[in-house]
C-alpha cells in the first residue's frame, strides 16, 4: 500500500508544474564520441495557445509530420551546445508529439531527442548547454545521466538560477595507456628477451 501511495505521489509531482509555464526538462548523456540529449516539453494550459500556434502553423487543429519536424527544428535552433568551447551541431534523432486532447489538458509531453558529435581526445572536458526556447514563458530543468562508459566520470554540474544555462565538467579517459606507463614495460620486456637469448646462446656453445 505504501509503495502504491509513493508511486501515485510521484505521478502527481511529474505534472505539478504551473499552468502558466512551459516546462522544459533536458536530460544530457555524455559519451566519448558525442553528446545525447532528450528534451521533454510540457506546456501548461494557460500558455498552450501560444505554443500551439507555433506548432500548428496552418491552424487546422492537426499536427502533421511536417509541422512536427519544423517545430523540432525550431527547438534545436533555440538551444546551444558546446564542448571545450567548440560549438556543436545537434541533429534531430526523434520527435514525439501527444494528441491534441492531451495537450489541451495540460498533460501532453513533447519529446525531442538529439545528438551531437564530439571531436578530440580524452582528459578534462567542459560542456555548456543553453536553452532559450520560449524564454518568456519557460521553466527550465537540466540534468545529466550517469555515464554508461566507465571511462567517463562526471566531476561537477553548474546552473544559473533559471537553469537556462547549464555546465558539466567531466573527465574522459582516452582508452589508450599513456606512454609513461607502457614505455618502461616494453623496455623491461626487451631486456628480458635479450638476456634470455644470451642464455640460450651460451648453453648452445657449452653443449657443443
Amino acid at each position: 500500500m505504501k509503495l502504491l501511495v509513493v508511486c501515485l505521489l510521484l505521478g502527481v509531482c511529474a505534472y505539478a508544474h504551473r499552468l502558466d509555464e512551459y516546462l522544459q526538462t533536458t536530460l544530457i548523456s555524455v559519451e566519448k564520441s558525442g553528446v545525447q540529449a532528450e528534451m521533454t516539453l510540457t506546456p501548461g494550459i494557460a500558455v498552450l495557445p501560444v505554443v500551439w500556434a507555433a506548432i500548428d502553423r496552418d491552424g487546422n487543429g492537426i499536427i502533421s509530420e511536417g509541422e512536427q519536424r519544423d517545430y523540432a527544428a525550431r527547438v534545436l535552433r533555440d538551444v546551444s551546445l558546446t564542448v571545450d568551447g567548440v560549438r556543436l551541431a545537434p541533429r534531430l534523432v526523434s520527435a514525439q508529439f501527444p494528441s491534441p486532447e492531451f495537450l489541451r489538458e495540460g498533460m501532453g509531453e513533447i519529446r525531442i531527442a538529439f545528438r551531437a558529435d564530439v571531436q578530440g581526445a580524452g582528459g578534462a572536458r567542459k560542456l555548456a548547454f543553453q536553452n532559450h526556447h520560449f524564454a518568456q514563458i519557460a521553466a527550465y530543468q537540466v540534468n545529466c545521466l550517469v555515464p554508461r562508459d566507465r571511462d567517463i566520470e562526471v566531476v561537477a554540474q553548474t546552473r544559473n538560477y533559471v537553469q537556462s544555462m547549464y555546465g558539466l565538467d567531466y573527465v574522459q579517459a582516452s582508452g589508450k595507456m599513456p606512454a609513461w606507463v607502457w614505455a618502461p614495460v616494453v623496455l623491461l620486456l626487451g631486456r628480458l628477451a635479450i638476456n634470455s637469448a644470451a642464455r640460450r646462446g651460451r648453453a648452445y656453445v657449452l653443449r657443443g
